[in-house]
C-alpha cells in the first residue's frame, strides 16, 4: 500500500527513483567498490584467473554457472561488506561492540562465501589438472 505522504521517523524519506535512477545507482556503488576498497579489488584477479582457467580447460555450461554463481556470490558479499563498513564509519561516534560485532558477522560473510567459492573451484578444477597425472 502506497504511503500518503514522504515523511519518515526522521522527518523526510527520497522521492521514488526510475529503474534508468536505480540502476546508476547500482553501477555506481559497484564502480565505487572498485575503485575505494582494496578488498573488492583483490577479488578481482583471483575471478579473472577462475575465467581463464575455465575456458582454458574448457568446463561444461553447468560448470561455467557454478563459477560464475561463486565469483558474483564473493563480489556480491564483499560489496555488502563494504557497505556495513562504510555506514558504520558514517555513523561512528567512538567504540560500540554492536557495530564491532556487525562488521565482524559482514567479514565472516565474506569469508564463508569465499571459502565455498574456493570449494566450487576444486570441484571443478582440480580432476582436470591431475587427470594428465592418472
Amino acid at each position: 500500500m502506497p504511503r500518503a505522504d514522504r515523511t519518515s521517523a526522521a522527518g523526510w524519506s527520497p522521492p521514488p527513483r526510475t529503474w534508468i535512477g536505480k540502476f546508476a545507482d547500482a553501477f555506481r556503488g559497484v564502480w565505487r567498490a572498485v575503485c575505494t576498497q582494496s578488498s573488492f579489488a583483490a577479488h578481482l584477479p583471483v575471478a579473472a584467473a577462475a575465467v581463464a582457467a575455465a575456458a582454458w580447460l574448457r568446463v561444461s555450461p553447468a560448470e561455467w554457472c557454478l563459477i560464475v554463481l561463486a565469483i558474483g556470490g564473493v563480489l556480491a558479499a564483499e560489496v555488502f561488506n563494504s557497505a556495513l563498513e562504510m555506514l558504520a564509519r558514517a555513523l561512528d561516534s567512538g567504540p560500540d561492540e554492536r557495530i564491532r560485532d556487525a562488521l565482524d558477522m559482514a567479514s565472516g560473510g565474506v569469508f564463508v562465501t569465499v571459502a565455498a567459492a574456493v570449494i566450487v573451484g576444486l570441484v571443478v578444477f582440480l580432476p582436470r589438472l591431475l587427470a594428465p597425472l592418472t
